[in-house]
């Protein structure tokens, strides 16, 4: 017997038709991937499941009755659990202290009881959880966990997982396969969202394509190859290789001297005597682990932290202590790691959230705004960078999370900045959307601007960096031509071990 299944799902909202008649089935103890394209439906077909929207046809049956299910709380309640891309944690709260919040009151009336339950069940899934931990000092590998676990003290039936190893390193990815396998063997089916086709052909038994809303195929992973998978999602017009070559930048345009910090925040990572150049015309690739200083790093290098004195340099300028205002009028384009409420305000509209960062150009003259270059602008953006979204009208926040990063980065590309800071620049975007980026942030770097990429995500970094470096604990290592440097010394880097580079080539990105 199937575990939960959809006959003829849709879902309409203003403009456009987000699910149409979507058949799915997932038996008891499947690992079923939801494949498709940014905008393809993939969310919101997985916030009708759980209850957080409903559907306007269809039926769904929960292990073979049909039911309507009446909001999250209800879901749970079922045994379906659903771990989001943005983790839903108070930061100022233990672990055990948000678990308890999502918790029936019988089950969380007892605190002692409940952390006992966390210990038991985190390390019986080697998910292991310290309950008196203060979210915020958890890394963000550590805060899934604290959302899984959450869901397995509820005697998960059905977890859904969207997009859940876009912030985990490579060893956390493979302990979450190990808890996902783990489940699977006890009966608990998985419905796996990602964009990351290697790991669906390494994990799910069966996967369903969505285009358009609409279910465009099925298929075994296993027995398809990571090609064959990404033609069903983005079809035959995509390219889907890329192959840049590295540039030697010019003069140099940002400079960073001696620059160590500790901020205000007493949980922040302090910066210890950090020192590196981007030049114009070339980029520079930063990998590490996430809360090891790359946020205290780009908040210095923003403006949003104005402490940094005479140690942030725009072309042998002294910024540290300019507004980003200011250090925009210098030529600073600027892509944040949260989208949602720093990149991009949620309840305005594409057309004002074009003018955001971009009211310093011809948007504005004399402080009055041009709303017919206004409009023209958000326009572009999404006809240039493929942003799938009902109109410059529409809200931030009813974007594609991988569709809002098209817009955000399409709008800091086409101010034609002399230095562009992006952090994880196509996080939880798919294939398709992923080289749209990474061609135009080459063709940005060609025509000279220079660029400072921070990520984890180490192919993307190896492919568009011309020179790279790592950071750890809040430490740069040495920076070499990308070409010279193996996997394996930048994963020794990533941990701290900043011994001189090694010149042997075994290994290396060519």
């Amino acid at each position: 017997m199937n575990q939960i299944e959809l006959n003829n799902i849709t879902k309409r909202y203003p403009g456009c038709v987000a699910n149409q008649s979507v058949e799915l089935k997932v038996g008891a103890g499947e690992i079923h991937a939801l494949l498709g394209e940014n905008g393809a439906g993939k969310s919101t077909l997985m916030k009708i499941i759980y209850g957080v929207v409903k559907p306007d046809e269809g039926i769904m049956r929960w292990q073979g009755e049909e039911i309507s299910v009446k909001g999250p709380a209800h879901a749970r309640e079922l045994g379906i659990g659903m771990v989001f891309q943005h983790f839903s944690l108070f930061e100022t709260l233990t672990v055990a202290e948000n678990i308890a919040l999502s918790l029936p009151k019988a089950e969380s009336a007892s605190m002692d009881v409940l952390k006992q339950r966390i210990i038991e069940v985190s390390e019986h899934y080697g998910m292991k959880l310290d309950p008196n931990r203060y979210v915020h000092t958890l890394s963000i590998g550590e805060q899934q966990r604290v959302e899984i676990v959450r869901c397995l003290l509820q005697d998960v039936k059905l977890l859904i997982l969207d997009e859940p190893t876009s912030v985990l390193t490579p060893q956390e990815v493979e302990t979450l396969f190990k808890t996902l396998r783990l489940l699977s063997g006890e009966g608990c089916s998985i419905l796996f969202i990602s964009h990351k086709l290697d790991e669906v052909r390494a994990l799910c038994d069966h996967a369903t394509i969505l285009k358009a809303g609409q279910v465009s195929g099925h298929c075994i992973p296993k027995d398809t190859t990571t090609e064959e998978l990404a033609r069903l999602m983005v079809g035959d017009d995509t390219p889907l290789t890329e192959d840049y070559k590295k540039a030697e930048g010019a003069e140099t345009f940002l400079s960073i001297v001696n620059l160590s910090h500790q901020s205000n925040d007493p949980f922040a990572c302090a910066l210890k005597n950090i020192s590196l150049e981007v030049r114009a015309g070339e980029i520079l690739g930063i990998a590490g682990v996430a809360g090891n200083g790359q946020e205290e790093l780009l908040n210095l290098i923003s403006g949003e932290d104005t402490s940094a004195k005479e140690t942030v340099l725009f072309a042998q300028k002294a910024v540290g202590n300019l507004t980003p205002e200011k250090r925009r009028i210098l030529g600073l384009g600027f892509v944040p790691e949260e989208r949602l409420g720093r990149g991009a305000v949620p309840d305005m509209s594409l057309q004002d959230n074009g003018l955001l960062t971009g009211y310093q150009g011809e948007l504005t003259k004399n402080g009055i705004i041009n709303t017919s270059k206004v409009k023209a602008f958000a326009q572009k953006i999404i006809e240039k960078f493929n942003v799938k979204a009902a109109g410059i009208h529409a809200q931030a926040k009813s974007l594609s999370g991988g569709n809002l990063q098209k817009y955000i980065i399409g709008r800091e590309i086409l101010q034609n900045p002399k230095l562009l800071v992006c952090s994880h620049p196509t996080w939880g975007v798919d294939i398709g959307a992923a080289i749209l980026i990474r061609h135009e942030l080459i063709k940005l770097r060609d025509e000279g601007c220079a660029i400072l990429v921070v990520s984890e995500d180490i192919d993307e970094l190896y492919s568009i960096s011309d020179r790279i470096c790592a950071i750890c604990d809040g430490e740069l290592s040495p920076i070499a031509p990308t070409h010279d440097v193996s996997i394996n010394q930048l994963g020794m880097w990533m941990a701290g071990d900043f011994h001189a580079l090694n010149n042997d080539s075994e290994g290396a990105i060519k």
